[in-house]
């Protein structure tokens, strides 16, 4: 008799018999082919009480929820759609009716509760979408996994400690008239370390510069974990009025580091007047303890020179929205590796490393010992101000205010 019949006098599901049929034994936590093969369902959750597991998975063995989602073109039937379609059949509409309501045509809808319709329990929308998905699979052989010239040439420029990118390049160079001496950096660097079928031995990854065993990982900019929970403003979002210096009560602000990266300053100075401020860190240098410090240092000064401080992208502002609340000024952040986007800091930590030397431990000097360092240097004349000292230019402010 035909599966089919010997599947309804069984009683059994259709996947079942095609299982059986092909020799797959299926068991409690995967399923076992006849060539060997061990396909576990919940991989991660199994691998995880095993303690030589592997650190590397081979390339396809996992798909990501993001591709089983993605809408590859709006003919095909969406995961949202095969939802909808089985609400629709818990009404008992009919097909041409459900096609009207989703519009669609009556063909499509029909031919999709045909072949993704697996289980007893009828249409099930999130077993279809994954059978459609699993049916679109193109399975293709690896261009080293089988033995000719292109593997071979590889291989021996490999031992000579070619880098994939100089055999890729060369390639074009020496077979300009042969298609099939093609291969990109990428596949040579799979067929080394992701090794699924034996392409290329695991021993050549020592010909490489690195020589690592495995492939380092390389994150994502667009996927990395952002160091501030609150976002930040950008320094193209900072008022115009700041950057001619005519309006007291913009900062900039940064952290001078002592021997080690053990210990830090917090220094901030005025842009009108290069007055400075500095601010105590006597243990660490976390985002709680430099809000705090820098609470303490400016939150004395008058309403009208706390407006803005500019800092840059460092993990120790993480607190910045804590602080704008409690000094009332809004804090703005420059772009990655741009010093010069607050040089009027950066100028005045070269002249602060007259008393807090590099390479040093900055938790010898004390508040006190700060505030004398900082009272000295805004004493002393500067050629930007006229002559005048910081000091003088802010007590005038402070008189005006």
């Amino acid at each position: 008799m035909s599966r089919r019949v010997a599947t309804a006098r069984l009683g059994i599901e259709s996947h079942q018999a095609s299982d059986w049929d092909k020799g797959i034994r299926v068991f409690s936590k995967g399923r076992v082919y006849p060539d060997g093969r061990v396909v576990l369902y919940r991989p991660a959750e199994i691998l995880a009480n095993v303690k030589n597991r592997r650190t590397a998975w081979v390339q396809g063995e996992r798909v990501s929820l993001a591709k089983v989602e993605q809408v590859i073109d709006p003919r095909y039937l969406s995961l949202i759609e095969r939802e909808r379609l089985k609400d629709l059949l818990m009404t008992s509409a009919s097909i041409r009716k459900i096609a009207v309501t989703m519009g669609r045509s009556p063909s499509t809808i029909s031919r999709e509760l045909r072949r993704n319709t697996v289980s007893k329990g009828g249409y099930l929308p999130h077993t279809a979408h994954r059978t459609s998905v699993k049916r679109r699979e193109r399975v293709r052989v690896a261009k080293l996994a089988s033995a000719g010239p292109l593997r071979d040439y590889v291989a021996a420029k490999l031992k000579k400690r070619w880098s994939p990118e100089q055999i890729s390049h060369r390639l074009r160079r020496d077979f300009p008239h042969d298609p099939g001496m093609r291969v990109s950096p990428e596949t040579i660097y799979q067929a080394i370390y992701v090794h699924a079928h034996g392409e290329l031995k695991r021993e050549l990854a020592a010909s490489l510069r690195r020589g690592r065993k495995r492939r380092k990982p390389h994150r994502d900019p667009e996927a990395r974990t952002s160091r501030f929970t609150d976002p930040m403003t950008p320094l193209t979002d900072r008022p115009a009025e700041v950057e001619d210096r005519a309006l007291p009560g913009h900062w900039e602000g940064d952290l001078i580091l002592g021997a080690g990266n053990g210990s830090a300053v917090a220094t901030v100075v005025e842009r009108a007047t290069r007055y400075v401020v500095l601010g105590h860190l006597p243990i660490e240098r976390t985002a709680e303890a430099v809000r705090d410090s820098l609470v303490t240092a400016l939150v004395g000064l008058p309403v009208g020179l706390r407006r803005t401080l500019t800092w840059d992208q460092g993990a120790e502002m993480s607190e910045h929205k804590a602080f704008a609340v409690a000094t009332d000024m809004a804090v703005y952040f420059c772009d990655p590796a741009s010093p010069w986007q607050r040089g009027t800091n950066e100028n005045t930590n070269g002249l602060l490393r007259q008393y807090l030397p590099k390479r040093t431990d900055l938790r010898a000097h004390s508040a006190h010992d700060l505030a004398a360092i900082a009272e000295e240097l805004n004493a002393r004349p500067r050629k930007i101000l006229d002559w005048d000292t910081p000091a003088e230019r802010m007590t005038a402010l402070l008189n005006t205010t």
